[in-house]
């Protein structure tokens, strides 16, 4: 694979242009507008005049958790616990709604003061399972059988939000950090482009007959991570697990060449339903059968692989019309009785990246030398760079509570 210089993908992002609070009103947010190479400049609240209004809008309805515990052992020394991901149960909902135990994949601050044994605070108890790199197998339990985790969580722990803000958490950031349409608990970190949406203009959008679908995927602490490899190749993609309901497939399916995807993580998810669609037609293979009706299929005694890999986009010789990919994930559900589709994916959406469902991009602006720094250039090209240049020209605010952009795909990035 060639290189990709990750040195390449850089620009220079000071301090004050990291946008430490939101703006008092979340839609009033700067709007870089970018279509065919040109760059206009408008309000968030206006962002429907830019959508064609037989559109799909796709957003993410994740919510995030109070993922950081503090404990503190005899000593006195504090400990910091920030949940990653449920192991046991692995399914969010199960987790977080389970009133007799849960291990979860932890980072640890101040780990070398927790050498052995477990800590606890109030009714809530941690101990350390095994280490794996930098992250460590917790396991919970609590005194009390009628809270469910969630509850501790909500009683106890604090809202993670990104450490570039280099400040506290605070109690405006319990809303501010949130998406007007959060409601399924799992992330550790918002996707920050639905940050600019208000309930007014959710309805202007319906008003101009753009509709809208939601998906899930919960944010993972790997958003933050950066690349520190210099060729991007090399970087390893976090994994994050989406669900993504029948009636929202249906939706992208009808309205395919007008998908607008609200933050990266919206559109991760929805390209890789178009290599979940490829993984299930090439097992739909194996079973060669002119007349066979769904149900002849053996799909219940499949274990079904649907992990997308970071480069599956790039090694995959095979192609499927994005309205079949989608199609063949219907049958998918149809024959095995679901409602809903679950799988993960460690997509890397890179330059050179051939886009199969997304027309349009909301998002925020982005760290340097970054993954979503990348999957832009992949959507723009090289004119990332203008759009980049106009941002920090134009006192755009950067980042998580930064200002907004929404961009158009250049079909000869």
């Amino acid at each position: 694979m060639e290189e990709l210089r990750i040195s390449e993908y850089d620009y220079p992002l000071t301090d004050e242009r990291i946008a430490k609070y939101p703006l008092p009103q979340r839609d009033h947010s700067k709007l870089l507008v970018y279509r065919d190479g040109q760059i206009a400049e408008d309000r968030f609240y206006n962002v429907g005049d830019y959508i064609a209004p037989n559109s799909l809008l796709v957003y993410n309805n994740t919510r995030v958790i109070p993922a950081r515990l503090v404990f503190h052992k005899d000593s006195g020394a504090r400990i910091e616990v920030f949940c990653l991901e449920p192991l046991a149960p692995r399914d969010y909902q199960l987790a977080l709604s389970s009133t007799n135990g849960c291990t979860w994949k932890c980072m640890i601050g101040n780990l070398k003061k927790w050498k052995s044994g477990a800590l606890t605070n109030g009714e809530l108890h941690a101990e350390r399972l095994s280490t794996s790199g930098n992250t460590h197998e917790v396991h919970f339990t609590w005194d009390n059988p009628n809270l469910s985790f969630a509850q501790l969580l909500e009683a106890q722990g604090e809202l993670p939000i990104p450490p570039y803000l280099n400040r506290k958490t605070e109690e405006s950031d319990k809303t501010t950090y949130q998406t007007v349409y959060s409601r399924i608990k799992g992330s550790v970190a918002a996707p920050t482009a639905g940050l600019h949406f208000t309930q007014k203009v959710l309805e202007d959008l319906r008003q101009r007959g753009i509709q809208t679908t939601e998906l899930t995927l919960h944010v993972g602490a790997g958003t933050f991570q950066p690349v520190k490899t210099e060729d991007a190749n090399k970087h390893t993609m976090h994994t994050e697990i989406i669900s993504v309901p029948r009636q929202t497939i249906e939706d992208i399916k009808n309205n395919l060449g007008h998908i607008v995807a609200v933050g990266t993580t919206s559109m991760r998810t929805l390209e890789s339903l178009y290599y979940i669609g490829l993984r299930i037609d090439k097992e739909l293979a194996a079973f060669p059968c002119e007349d066979c009706r769904p149900e002849d299929y053996p799909w219940k005694d499949w274990e079904v692989d649907l992990h997308i890999n970071q480069f599956e986009p790039y090694e995959n010789d095979s192609y499927l019309h994005t309205d079949w990919a989608l199609a063949r994930i219907l049958h998918y559900l149809d024959v095995t009785g679901q409602d809903t589709l679950h799988a993960e994916t460690q997509i890397m959406i890179k330059p050179g990246y051939q886009f199969h469902v997304v027309n349009q991009l909301i998002t925020n602006f982005h760290q340097p030398k970054s993954t979503l720094l990348l999957l832009v250039s992949a959507f723009v090209g090289d004119d990332w760079k203008q759009i980049y240049n106009y941002a920090l020209s134009h006192d755009f605010r950067f980042l998580s509570y930064g200002d907004s952009s929404i961009l158009t795909l250049n079909p000869n990035p």
